[in-house]
């Protein structure tokens, strides 16, 4: 049975519903950052399809056995990612993983290339052992550079103690050391004789051949690549590979073209499973090639490899005895011959280690350096290698025992965007970029209104449907709309500021979704309400026993759409989390104003004159049938007989 009627208070319940409403514009006017004018206090965080921006996603790649990377990775590079974008300078970026493997990276408002802050940063000093043509065309291994050009690779640029590069005339970079690092406070540097720093890498000589990549331990899953390289190009083409111990003089055998031409046709991907060694005799292996293959291809800091500079220069490198991970700090800033360069910083064991490395380079100990390889002025080189490419290969003129610089043709942007990879560090886990999406300002503007428009229209007809059938009871549908409208806009400001929710195209689909779950709890009270009057009862004792039956339906529709919506946001990724979070959100607050508004109103409502009408309440079928039944003759078939 109903309880009595004067145990129902709807006073109370709207006294809550309007603290409800109270402290969530208190909190949208003055709490979680709020600050400017009354628009911009009101305004949601917006997504990228609705301002406009750019959207990019990476996917972690593994190039030696395809799995995903460990969780903790993918948060330690997001972290990274993050702090590479808020270096850009740019507000409300947005970095967040998707699934196991991807990181999403959104920046509304403003179109730019993101396609760098993904790159994997690896830094790496190496030493150049040995020089060849990469182009693919050569012939013959490169001669020894001369003042007048030759076919090695000249110097980038040279590095000296005295805290100025020695001109060489090309626009590449090259590290110096830094003008305000002179000689660090160390001791000056030791002479060849006196150098108590041996080779990390052991050689007999530059006519020694370098050990073969093959012989290093690899996982299984390069050997069985291999293997697979090994069936494509064919058993005489890659015996022959094998068997050279220098770049392969096709002059002097014609015959090895043929033998050696179906590396010319290996993927990038192919190409970086082969030996160093392979990589760099074979001419028919291009720089074209090696530029691609995938990231951290050449990361290994113990193994030999080979890259290129400028996509026409091959280098044999030594193994890194420098790392990123030895620089403490790096920062874009402008020398004194104002141009942008990046300034190193390293730690102390880092400093110690790049001082033995230029010693070692300075005085070319063991002879590791092949006359291909040395600069103009006869020393070795020390190439600069991140990730995949050489960022410059300078000579070093002397023992740097302070800070250096990486100096080039490097504008603002670029300074910045390099210092930034190298200060927040090597990304644990290396990416390839999936897709990039750039929305202008304009087509986010005109999605925002397309989406305000059909919420509006959607709206609109509920009304209109509630006002024709339902007449007075459709005032009470519409002020529960707008009051779930009100709750759900104070929400998403809100929650905006708290968590960094942002509204999207579908996000907006979802409150339109609700909108139905709003209806059918209309639909489900206000039906209820006309057979409890079918069946004899006044509307005041009809509305608590309608709600009473009718409330464990509304509870149980909505709980079944909250979760479905709950599920949805686990198992999806992407704009679809935005639907269902709306849509949850949505449906909890339609919940809200069903209890707090519009059970008390119709309590309300049923105590007055208008109710009882038919016309004006929408009971017209319900009332007349209660009203005429006493006209009817009761007992009639005993008086007939």
């Amino acid at each position: 049975m109903a309880p009595p009627q004067g145990q129902m208070r709807p006073g109370r319940q709207l006294a809550v519903l309007g603290l409800i409403f109270v402290v969530l514009y208190l909190l949208v006017f003055f709490a979680g950052g709020a600050s400017g004018g009354l628009k911009e206090r009101l305004e949601p965080k917006l997504g990228l399809d609705l301002v406009g921006g750019t959207r990019l996603t990476l996917e972690a790649t593994n190039s030696v056995d395809g799995r995903p990377p460990t969780a903790e990775n993918l948060e330690e590079a997001r972290q990274i990612i993050e702090s590479r974008v808020n270096a850009f300078g740019v507000a409300e970026a947005e970095v967040v993983t998707e699934g196991n493997r991807n990181i999403v990276i959104s920046l509304p408002g403003e179109n730019r290339d993101l396609t760098e802050v993904g790159s994997a940063a690896e830094l790496r000093f190496r030493k150049v052992l040995k020089a060849a043509d990469g182009s693919g065309a050569t012939a013959a291994p490169a001669p020894a550079p001369s003042p007048s050009g030759s076919a090695a690779p000249a110097p980038s640029g040279s590095a000296k103690p005295s805290g100025s590069a020695a001109p060489s005339g090309s626009a590449g970079p090259k590290v110096t050391p830094s003008a305000t690092g002179g000689q660090g406070g160390m001791a000056p540097a030791p002479s060849a004789s006196a150098s108590a720093s041996p080779s990390a890498t052991p050689s007999s000589g530059a006519a020694t051949p370098t050990p073969s990549a093959s012989e290093e331990p690899v996982p299984q899953s390069v050997e069985d690549q291999r293997k697979a390289v090994e069936q494509k190009v064919g058993a005489p083409a890659w015996a022959a590979a094998s068997g050279l111990q220098a770049p392969a003089d096709l002059t002097a055998d014609p015959s090895l073209a043929e033998k050696l031409k179906p590396f010319a046709t290996l993927e990038p991907r192919e190409v970086a499973v082969l030996p160093a060694t392979m990589q760099f005799n074979v001419p028919q292996i291009s720089c074209a090639q090696l530029d691609k293959r995938p990231p951290a291809s050449i990361s290994a800091p113990d193994q030999q490899v080979v890259a290129c500079e400028d996509g026409a220069a091959k280098y044999l490198l030594d193994q890194a005895k420098v790392l990123g991970t030895d620089v403490k700090g790096a920062s874009g800033v402008m020398d004194q011959t104002s141009q942008w360069v990046v300034s190193l910083d390293f730690t102390g064991d880092g400093q110690t280690k790049w001082t033995n490395l230029t010693r070692e380079a300075f005085n070319n100990e063991a002879q590791a350096c092949d006359a291909t390889a040395l600069g103009q002025d006869g020393k070795c080189r020390v190439a600069v290698v991140l990730d995949n490419e050489i960022v410059s290969s300078p000579e070093i003129q002397g023992v740097l025992t302070g800070n250096s610089q990486i100096t080039g043709n490097f504008n603002q942007r670029d300074a910045n965007t390099l210092a930034g990879q190298l200060r927040y560090g090597a990304l644990p886990v290396t990416f390839e970029e999936q897709e990039q999406q750039n929305v202008t300002a304009t087509l986010g503007a005109s999605h925002l209104r397309a989406g305000l428009l059909a919420a509006g229209i959607g709206m609109l007809l509920v009304i209109i449907y509630s006002f024709f059938y339902y007449r007075l009871l459709g005032s009470v549908i519409f002020l529960s709309l707008i009051l779930s409208a009100l709750l759900v806009f104070g929400a998403l400001v809100v929650l905006g500021r708290q968590i960094g929710f942002t509204l999207t195209l579908a996000g907006i689909a979802g409150m339109i979704v609700s909108l139905g779950v709003a209806a059918d709890s209309f639909v489900i009270y206000f039906e209820r309400l006309k057979d409890e009057i079918r069946e004899g009862r006044s509307p005041r004792s009809a509305v608590p026993r309608a709600w009473i039956r009718a409330r464990r339906t509304i509870i149980s529709a909505n709980a079944i759409t909250l979760m479905s919506a709950v599920v949805l946001y686990v198992v999806s990724v992407g704009t679809v989390k935005g639907f269902a979070f709306a849509l949850g959100l949505a449906t909890v607050l339609d919940l809200v104003v069903v209890f707090l508004f519009r059970h008390p109103i119709m309590t309300m409502f049923a105590r007055t004159s208008a109710f009882m009408s038919p016309r004006v309440s929408g009971l017209g079928r319900a009332l007349p049938a209660r009203t005429a039944e006493p006209a009817k003759p009761r007992n009639s078939r005993v008086k007939e007989a």
